[in-house]
């Protein structure tokens, strides 16, 4: 039987009800410190600093490479011990290199192993985490539809 597809990003990943959120961006943007945010909130823990990422029956799914699995980095505080949720279907990506302007704006998506996923931007706002924790509980309303 042939190994699936897969990827290793430089994310982190977290998962809601079944459903896991890969925030990307470049190094000191915060993926960590938005990762713990949304476990504060509920989350779980998929993968924080590299997630692996496979294609399973069509499915695309993260999960945490071994060496790293059930971590995550506190800056200034060191790498933290948490449960984790893993493997996990990947339903959106949110990009930290790039800010939200738009109030109500159009869906954007990435590919991902050949995969049309949903991409968010970062909102500045405290309620950026709460309504990602929305979005992975309940979606959002497509725009064009």
């Amino acid at each position: 039987m042939p190994e699936p597809e897969s990827l290793i990003l430089h994310a982190s990943c977290v998962a809601l009800e079944g459903r896991g959120l890969l925030i990307t961006g470049t190094s000191g943007q915060g993926k960590s410190a938005l990762a713990l945010q949304l476990m504060a909130f509920g989350a779980q823990l998929v993968a924080d600093d590299r997630v692996q990422v496979q294609l399973l029956d069509g499915l695309l799914v993260a999960s945490a490479p071994e060496p790293i699995r059930g971590l995550i980095e506190a800056r200034f505080m060191g790498l933290l011990h948490a449960q984790i949720r893993s493997p996990v279907p990947v339903a959106a990506l949110v990009d930290l290199d790039e800010t939200e302007t738009e109030r109500l704006p159009v869906r954007l998506t990435t590919r991902l192993l050949e995969q049309e996923v949903a991409r968010l931007r970062r909102v500045d706002g405290a309620h950026f985490a709460p309504a990602l924790m929305q979005y992975l509980r309940c979606g959002a309303l497509d725009p064009d539809a």
